[in-house]
């Protein structure tokens, strides 16, 4: 009986950090994550260059860092480039998985993908200030719908994990 006790005891104390958490917008205690869009290892090159083009064109990605004489611009590698137009598309267009799709040739990282003077912006900024935000790490429960902002997505896991412990030590 004393058992059960201390589990519930536990369950809503718990329930109550994840509540209050979650309304405070996460509480900032975990580690920040960055995240990229950038091509995937496995995208064909066939695939990768019309994303790239709708990208760089009626997506509205600011391309001029991989063109000719940009800092990155590297006519050997595609994937490089296409990740660089895939993520400024990405960073504009609300952090979500559908703004890190480009016909399943693009993935999200937290890998900085930035290479010798060609720097990469996050989640957590952009050079050119329109776009702010960050996820924490260990909140990565919840919906997968693509609708949703990556972001809101991570503080459903605040809820998740103290009800799930709790029920365990229930029983």
């Amino acid at each position: 009986m004393a058992s059960r006790i201390i589990s519930l005891a536990l369950f809503f104390f718990f329930s109550y950090i994840a509540a209050t958490f979650a309304a405070q917008g996460g509480g900032g205690g975990g580690a920040t994550v960055e995240l990229w869009c950038v091509a995937k290892n496995n995208a064909e090159d066939a695939a990768l260059q019309p994303a790239l083009n709708w990208a760089c064109g009626p997506g509205g990605a600011d391309c001029r860092p991989i063109q000719n004489n940009g800092p990155c611009y590297d006519q050997s590698d595609l994937q490089r480039t296409a990740s660089f137009a895939f993520n400024d598309y990405f960073l504009k267009h609300g952090l979500t998985e559908d703004s890190c799709n480009f016909s399943n040739t693009a993935a999200l990282t937290s890998l900085n993908p930035s290479h010798n003077n060609c720097k990469f912006p996050s989640s957590l900024s952009t050079s050119s200030g329109g776009v702010t935000g960050s996820v924490t790490a260990g909140k990565a429960n919840g919906d997968l719908t693509s609708s949703h902002s990556i972001i809101h997505r991570w503080h459903r896991g605040l809820i998740t994990f103290p009800l799930f412990f709790g029920i365990i030590l229930l029983f």
